[in-house]
């Protein structure tokens, strides 16, 4: 059986819990206490050497980590990922996207707001961050514009990464109400069967910075 590295809070984990919900794959979860330092134990550095969840340890002892890497893992020969080289790499293309430009970005925000950080951070890249994370969603709401899945016609795991940070995106300030092509994608990739609506705040565990 699969075995996912998770941590419930972590919306890089619940891409995962996502894409093995409409798989139907049975898997057990093994949670990784992050801010107890559990992530920095050697045995765990040996499933993912960067100390972050997700990471999926495959049936035969071999590893993944990377939640974008994951997906893509998962989806093969699925119709969550295209057979064709061109689709392929479009989905690839917003993969790198959601890291470079959402994830890095209003996945950041979120989490300093969140947590009681942001104040600590110098003023300047807080703006730069929020700056940054509007033209995503800005770039996002112009694609959608004309189709009605982030990298073609049908719904993927591009969608399942891209969905993870913008829906939470006022988490971080940032408001999506002029973003209405994004808006109306985020009811569609909601309406999917099998969609998991769930959220678990960082207050569900008392070692976070959030509940001291």
């Amino acid at each position: 059986m699969l075995t996912l590295y998770d941590y419930l809070p972590s919306q890089n984990g619940w891409k995962v819990r996502q894409l093995l919900r409409h798989l139907d794959l049975p898997y057990r979860t093994v949670p990784v206490s992050i801010f107890e330092g559990e992530g920095r134990q050697p045995d765990f550095l040996r499933i993912n050497p960067t100390g972050t969840v997700p990471a999926l340890q495959l049936d035969d002892g071999r590893t993944l980590a990377e939640s974008n890497a994951i997906l893509a893992y998962l989806a093969e020969g699925t119709p969550y990922l295209p057979g064709d080289a061109y689709g392929r790499a479009k989905v690839l293309q917003w993969l790198n996207f959601e890291q470079e430009r959402v994830e890095s970005v209003i996945g950041s925000l979120r989490y300093w707001t969140l947590t009681g950080q942001l104040p600590k951070r110098p003023p300047a890249l807080v703006e730069l961050k929020r700056a940054a994370g509007l033209r995503a969603l800005a770039i996002l709401d112009a694609e959608l514009a004309s189709r009605p899945f982030v990298a073609s016609d049908h719904y993927g795991i591009a969608d399942i990464a891209l969905f993870a940070y913008t829906r939470l995106a006022e988490d971080a300030g940032l408001e999506l109400e002029p973003y209405a092509h994004l808006r109306a994608w985020m009811t569609r990739v909601e309406a999917q069967p099998g969609h998991l609506s769930e959220r678990f705040p960082y207050t569900i565990d008392p070692h976070a910075p959030a509940s001291r």
